[in-house]
């Protein structure tokens, strides 16, 4: 998907360190490699920057459904499964399952390799 130049990389999404893989027909897919400044202080990835992660391939997912003409804003994003991360890269997954009009369902995975590191849900107005 051709998606506006600096649209898709917010400021936000830059500051973590995200990798945009794929965009289009309802799909994101995000990167994250675990970088010293995301770690919390056990060392494993910090929660709020997997949330983060999680709710911009969300975003993402939205925009490539509705455009990028239109905005839309997180109503609700909850994590259903958390698992920590030590070291490397996860990818996240988000797909819309229900692109309303005013409202849209998404659901994201984020995988580490073969093993599943988050499951979640997410609804988003359009504005």
């Amino acid at each position: 998907m051709d998606a506006p130049a600096g649209l898709v990389e917010s400021a936000f999404f830059k500051l973590l360190g995200c990798r945009l893989h794929s965009l289009g027909d309802g799909v994101a897919q995000v990167a994250l490699g675990l970088e010293p400044e995301l770690r919390n202080r056990g060392g494993k990835l910090h929660g709020g920057a997997l949330f983060s992660l999680v709710d911009i391939a969300m975003g993402l997912a939205c925009s490539s459904v509705h455009g990028f003409d239109q905005q839309s804003a997180t109503i609700e994003c909850k994590i259903n499964y958390i698992r920590a991360v030590s070291d490397g890269d996860v990818l996240c997954t988000a797909r819309v399952i229900h692109p309303g009009r005013r409202t849209l369902v998404v659901e994201a995975e984020v995988m580490q390799g073969d093993k599943l590191v988050a499951k979640a849900q997410g609804t988003f107005a359009v504005l």
